[in-house]
């Protein structure tokens, strides 16, 4: 079974965690915009009538590249994919017209989550400045407060980490790609998980949802 997969969410629901584990679990590949963007960063866009001629020069100038040259990128990406877990796309519905001239969704997974548990989540994160590990102040902590444990670096907290910040992301969210989510509510394989609940048992239900779903 190679099932095509596609993982919705808003930010800090669990998306990326989860990802990685199907990709293990089915043997298939793990696709994110950040990576298509990163992989693809000198390909030649120049016929597409855009400011720069390669997605690099927008994201070195931090710049949000097009529509047109990301749906490029993970036409590319999933071209050459048997299945795969989609994770990061589409974030409108311009996007999301674009992904259904590109592939066939088997599953159609939404991570629900309230939002003043996102803002926990979210903010709660700290990242050494070192290595790049990751922690949270409550779910998984360091075990000396402030200081990594991998390698003793100092941990910090990211500028869009802070609750204004998480918030504004939020609403972003909620205006450009929450309607997305209603264009899939009709999808035979359309299913919302709890993801509130302890990453183990959204992997659970995780699991469940494409073993069951996929194999109809």
């Amino acid at each position: 079974m190679n099932p095509k997969i596609l993982i919705l969410g808003p930010p800090g629901a669990g998306k990326g965690t989860q990802s990685s584990r199907l990709a293990d679990e089915f043997g298939v590949e793990h696709i994110t915009t950040g990576d298509a963007l990163r992989a693809n960063k000198e390909m030649d866009i120049s016929d597409m009538d855009t400011e720069y001629d390669t997605p690099g020069e927008y994201m070195d100038r931090g710049d949000l590249v097009p529509d047109v040259v990301v749906d490029a990128m993970v036409e590319e990406a999933l071209s050459s994919a048997e299945g795969f877990v989609l994770d990061g796309y589409p974030r409108n519905g311009d996007q999301a017209a674009a992904l259904a001239d590109m592939t066939d969704l088997d599953v159609v997974l939404v991570l629900d989550v309230p939002r003043e548990e996102l803002v926990d989540r979210l903010t709660g994160r700290r990242v050494c400045e070192d290595c790049g590990a990751n922690y949270h102040v409550d779910f998984s902590p360091p075990k000396a407060a402030g200081v990594c444990d991998e390698c003793g670096g100092d941990l910090y907290q990211r500028d869009d980490d802070n609750e204004e910040s998480v918030r504004n992301r939020l609403d972003v969210y909620d205006e450009d790609t929450a309607p997305v989510i209603e264009q899939y509510e009709d999808h035979d394989g359309y299913v919302e998980i709890d993801g509130e609940q302890a990453p183990d048992d959204v992997w659970a239900d995780v699991r469940e949802a494409v073993r069951a779903t996929a194999q109809d």
